[in-house]
């Protein structure tokens, strides 16, 4: 089964200096359909003004993906780690029993475009860690490159969850396929442009939702960025 929802159905927060989509029920967005899907919570996309940014503040058992698609996200936590995280680059922070952390765009003319992603751990109260790698384009080009997994394989960035994220850039005759196991969950998020999921077609903002499916099948793109999470049921 493969439901499709449209971009426009997500939630929508305007405070000046963010503007936010909310994939899943996040702040003061509440829908009791779409509280999160298997044990992917949160995917947020994120425009961060010039000069602003936010401000400390603590999480807890939570793995936590920044993933830039343009400007830069700078970073700053109660480990010790400051870091400037562009466009490419995955940042996976793990919240374990409890860190403090503050994110901001430091640029005077540019805004800062990101995804916020939240997968409930499969681990509670452990120690916080941080880890960063950069993928470049011509490792997603035409195909599903992974960037997160559970054990950090192919030089992904480790979580400690059941999930596993790709990401993969698409255009013209370009074609990829996933094999997934039907007893778990996979979710599509588009990120810009237009590409066919299973014969669906989706434009930027747009997700697919897959359960009880052998394989996911992506083609057709135009200009398309699009990343694909393998997760627990």
């Amino acid at each position: 089964m493969l439901q499709v929802r449209k971009s426009q159905e997500r939630g929508y927060a305007d405070h000046g200096w963010l503007r936010s989509f909310h994939s899943f029920s996040f702040a003061n967005y509440y829908d009791p359909a779409h509280m999160g899907f298997g044990n992917l919570r949160v995917i947020n996309e994120d425009r961060v003004a010039a000069g602003a940014g936010f401000g400390t503040h603590g999480h807890k058992d939570m793995e936590i993906i920044s993933y830039v698609l343009s400007g830069e996200l700078a970073h700053k936590d109660s480990m010790g780690n400051v870091e400037s995280i562009p466009p490419g680059d995955v940042q996976r922070m793990s919240a374990g029993r409890g860190v403090m952390h503050s994110e901001f765009n430091h640029k005077a003319d540019q805004t800062t475009h990101f995804l916020q992603i939240w997968i409930l751990p499969n681990v509670r109260g452990i120690e916080p860690g941080y880890e960063q790698k950069q993928f470049s384009d011509a490792e997603k080009r035409g195909k599903l490159r992974l960037v997160a997994s559970p054990d950090g394989s192919e030089g992904s960035v480790k979580v400690n969850a059941d999930a596993s994220l790709y990401a993969g850039l698409f255009d013209g005759d370009e074609k990829a396929s996933l094999a997934l196991d039907p007893k778990r969950k996979s979710y599509v998020h588009l990120v810009r442009g237009e590409l066919e999921v299973n014969g669906q077609k989706l434009v930027g903002g747009d997700a697919a939702m897959l359960e009880g499916e052998s394989q996911v099948t992506l083609g057709a793109g135009k200009d398309a960025e699009v990343l694909v999470f393998d997760l627990a049921a």
